[in-house]
């Protein structure tokens, strides 16, 4: 088992972006590298927002970054309340048995905000460590 996660997402706008995924989102930087800024999302995973470039472009197409939380309708309220639009509502998935709802960031990536409600999901509290 590794010991983090990053997600890289590139972006043409990297002030409003880091606005975004800093303010908005509340996720704290902790690490600003100039050209790209990365955000940690959970104890052990993080987000980095780098400004695009020809070899590197901005493409949402096809990604989500989940989220997890049990508090999806908290969240909902909470980004609402600052304005964020949202492409659906917190609703029931039974195909996947979670409950969730879906957001774009300034450069069109979709940021799905989710609970599992199956009871083979780890939650924080009984997730593998590494052993290492």
């Amino acid at each position: 088992m590794f010991d983090q996660q990053v997600t890289f997402l590139y972006t043409r706008d990297l002030d409003a972006s880091a606005l975004f995924y800093e303010q908005t989102l509340e996720l704290p930087l902790i690490l600003d590298q100039g050209a790209c800024r990365i955000f940690q999302s959970s104890p052990h995973s993080f987000i980095g927002v780098c400004t695009c470039s020809e070899e590197r472009p901005s493409n949402p197409d096809g990604i989500i970054v989940t989220l997890v939380s049990n508090d999806v309708d908290g969240w909902y309220d909470t980004l609402r309340s600052k304005g964020v639009m949202f492409d659906t509502p917190p609703s029931e998935n039974p195909a996947y048995n979670i409950y969730h709802c879906f957001l774009k960031d300034p450069d069109g990536y979709q940021i799905e905000i989710q609970s599992f409600r199956d009871v083979n999901w780890p939650d924080t509290a009984s997730a593998p460590v590494n052993k290492t």
